[in-house]
């Protein structure tokens, strides 16, 4: 019982991790704290710069 057990396991264990290489998370990419900041200073620049042009 335990070696069907386990050779079943291992073989539902390789079907899980090839059937997960095919589907791909919608997981955004991860951005650090510092990254998010700069990113950020960089669109309010870009909106000041906006701003003034049209004023």
């Amino acid at each position: 019982m335990n070696r069907k057990k386990k050779i079943n396991e291992t073989l539902k264990s390789k079907a899980k991790k090839a059937n997960a290489k095919f589907h791909s998370s919608n997981k955004p990419k991860y951005l650090s704290k510092a990254e998010r900041a700069s990113i950020e200073e960089v669109s309010k620049d870009a909106t000041s710069i906006i701003n003034m042009t049209s004023s």
